[in-house]
């Protein structure tokens, strides 16, 4: 998907990204901005680094957050536990958390199982755009059995969610149409789910949303909480998986030999997402504001400076990987405890929506390649990739493949 630049985006970012040669391979540009320093400055004042150790320090450290806020870094979601800082952060991720525990995903599994086979089914045979075919519906399904949205109103989730996903960009990096849309977008959302919100109140269901509107020892969600964390469930609980099994089947298809050893070993796909997170990963980047005068890398920060945190890079830092970080791997966390990588983020701010986002993406990539799959000859396939106009998400707009029958 096409996109002009933005105007001030390289001095604001020291890249611009929404050069096509950028969203193509951002690694390049990476790789530069890393090889220029450890901690670098650009013209507009902003601190960047593609350093893994300076990624995880950062987000692990409380004098960073994410006030005070200003520079259009300003987020359509708030309040969310997504941009808040402590105490009003542990409040909330604490009712939230109670309401999507592991416990509850993995109840999801044999469910997972049956709408992947069920989407696979219907793509056997034909032409089959991987993103409108699987990575999407997958998680719009999913995430609205757990909020309890009726099925007939899913489709709407895929104006809004594309829309509200822009919410996670900078404010001055989008156009006045793309804000435009967000607004609406978040409005109708709100709208809607201010509603059902009512609807479970009277009548409670066996689902997230009434346990979200449901009270915690005397402590319950606002409005505005809620609704804004029905937005983060939406977004993050569905953005990252399309963009996780659409970059993941593109870096696997695009490594024949990788692909292979994934296909002989379906029941290590867990093994082999971690890998293709850590390549390629959903997220690219994040800010962090300092809440107090700090050193970081020996250079002093300002209270309310902004450091851009390229955790796509860092996840490619042969500091913290030096075996072949550039390249594909899924073997790479076989014999690891855990996966040392920032696609979710770290700290108190590390995605809550992570264990469904691997359930996911680990079933519907196992169950892609458990079948006979090609890439379909045309625009948009393994050469050139069309990907979508999010900045800080990464993800391709679609993928032509052919599906035979399983």
């Amino acid at each position: 998907m096409a996109t002009t630049g933005v105007p001030g985006a390289r001095a604001i970012l020291g890249f611009d990204p929404s050069d096509p040669a950028f969203r193509a391979d951002p690694y390049a540009a990476y790789r530069r901005i890393a090889e220029a320093g450890t901690l670098t400055r650009t013209e507009a004042g902003l601190w960047v680094t593609a350093s893994y150790g300076l990624c995880e320090s950062v987000l692990r450290d409380h004098r960073f957050g994410h006030r005070p806020e200003g520079g259009g870094w300003r987020r359509a979601s708030r309040p969310s536990f997504l941009t808040m800082d402590p105490p009003d952060h542990t409040r909330l991720r604490r009712l939230v958390g109670r309401a999507f525990t592991p416990r509850l995903v993995e109840r999801l599994r044999p469910r997972v199982e049956e709408v992947v086979d069920g989407l696979l089914a219907d793509a056997a045979g034909g032409p089959f755009d991987l993103v409108t075919g699987l990575a999407h519906p997958l998680p719009v399904i999913i995430i609205s059995e757990l909020l309890g949205v009726p099925a007939r109103d899913r489709d709407r989730f895929r104006g809004w969610s594309d829309a509200l996903a822009r919410g996670l960009d900078p404010d001055f990096l989008l156009p006045p149409d793309d804000l435009a849309r967000r607004d609406e977008a978040r409005a109708e959302f709100g709208a809607y789910f201010r509603e059902l919100a009512a609807l479970r109140r009277d009548d409670p269901r066996d689902d997230l949303l009434t346990a979200l509107t449901a009270s915690y020892d005397g402590d319950a969600l606002t409005e505005a909480e809620l609704l804004a964390t029905c937005v983060l469930l939406l977004v993050a609980g569905h953005e990252t998986t399309v963009n996780l099994i659409g970059n993941g089947a593109l870096a696997l298809l695009r490594n024949p030999d990788q692909l292979a050893w994934f296909r002989a070993h379906p029941d290590a796909a867990s093994v082999a997402v971690e890998e293709l997170l850590r390549y390629d990963p959903p997220v690219q980047f994040t800010v962090r504001a300092a809440l107090e005068d700090v050193e970081l890398a020996g250079t002093p920060i300002r209270t309310g400076e902004i450091v851009l945190l390229l955790t796509g890079a860092a996840n490619r830092d042969p500091a913290a990987f030096p075996d072949r970080p550039d390249d594909l791997d899924v073997t790479r966390y076989a014999n690891a405890e855990t996966a040392r990588h920032l696609a979710f983020g770290l700290g108190i701010h590390y995605c809550l929506g992570a264990p469904l986002a691997r359930l996911e993406g680990g079933v519907a990539l196992r169950e892609l390649f458990a079948r006979d799959v090609v890439p379909a000859e045309g625009p948009g396939g393994l050469d050139e990739p069309s990907y979508r106009d999010n900045i800080v998400l990464r993800g391709l707009a679609g993928l032509p493949l052919l599906v035979a029958p399983a």
